[in-house]
């Protein structure tokens, strides 16, 4: 399909804190970040802190410290809306409450990574408490080293993590999708992302997309749906006005909701083109997960992706030790 203009793909390329009211709830489960579990009656919620009666005391936990809360309710509604549920090696969390951006940011920001390579950077983001990572296989192909590194927010700060002993579990070059793995034992205190339905987007729906365009990690860009479906080379991608730069490559889409409904993959690339930004719908990426064992890595297969350097030159004559 000729678009008149190029697609360039950008190869330079959260925590699940939710909010609810208190109202007809009778207790909640209380994830922090550091793995820990509270549980107890909610006595108040504002949007920096939660009230929890422990029963022998009172505690008031800061929202920064929190990765998931849980409602415990009589009602099966209720329970239905706040669970997190796995599907495959991904989550999804039916009846998640839309927020305004800066709220969602808040719950989602610290599961995106950057993805830094020998020759350039992407970005990713963590899908379950094993570690996996989803990117582009453009921003990791050929590569041997690969860092992925994660923004912890701190009581008194921000925390920069790098975790080089990085693995690639399955890549498809013509999907343009890629699953790592964080081999590291701290991946369980990690937070990741829910997974939302692509198929449900609506035309103007608002998107926001958090990434390391140009390498300036951490960065947010709004837009709204273009076009759900937008076709390209065999494939279909969602067109939104969304900043996609380069950088973004591999960074997730969000909806409203918190969920990833898109893998960032390119933009159009032309004079005065502006606003034409286009992601993998997050339903492509679950077939892709889901059958990812036909995408397996094997790292023995020389095309596998791996970049092989050129064997050492053998030494001149000058250079060759004279045997005695």
């Amino acid at each position: 399909m000729n678009f008149g203009f190029s697609l360039t793909r950008v190869a330079l390329a959260g925590c699940l804190a939710v909010a609810f009211t208190a109202n007809a709830v009778d207790g909640a489960r209380v994830v922090l970040k550091n793995g820990s579990e509270l549980a107890g009656q909610l006595l108040r919620e504002r949007d920096d802190s939660l009230m929890l009666d422990l029963g022998f005391t009172v505690l008031n936990v800061p929202r920064a410290e929190i990765a998931r809360v849980d409602k415990i309710n009589d009602t099966p509604l209720a329970a239905a809306a706040s669970s997190t549920r796995g599907e495959d090696i991904y989550y999804v969390e039916p009846g998640r409450e839309p927020l305004p951006v800066e709220k969602n940011v808040e719950r989602v920001a610290e599961a995106v990574v950057q993805i830094q390579t020998a020759s350039g950077l992407g970005s990713g983001f963590i899908i379950n408490k094993l570690g996996y990572v989803i990117t582009n296989q453009h921003v990791i192909a050929g590569e041997r080293e690969i860092t992925v590194v994660v923004y912890r927010k701190k009581p008194d700060g921000l925390e920069k993590q790098a975790f080089t002993k990085v693995k690639i579990i399955a890549m498809n070059g013509f999907l343009d999708l890629a699953i790592l793995q964080i081999d590291d034992p701290a991946v369980e205190t990690l937070p990741f992302v829910p997974i939302g339905d692509s198929d449900s987007l609506t035309q103007g729906q608002g998107v926001f997309a958090i990434g390391s365009p140009l390498g300036l990690e951490r960065s947010v860009s709004q837009g709204i749906v273009s076009i759900k479906a937008r076709e390209s080379s065999g494939r279909w991608y969602i067109q939104s006005t969304t900043q996609i730069n380069p950088g973004n490559s591999g960074g997730p889409l969000f909806n409203s909701r918190g969920e990833v409904v898109g893998v960032n993959n390119m933009k159009a690339a032309g004079i005065g083109v502006e606003g034409l930004g286009f992601s993998i719908p997050a339903n492509v990426m679950k077939l892709f997960l889901k059958n990812r064992d036909a995408f397996a890595f094997d790292p023995r297969n020389p095309n596998a992706g791996f970049r092989y350097l050129p064997p050492p030159a053998p030494p001149s004559a000058e250079e060759t030790p004279k045997q005695p």
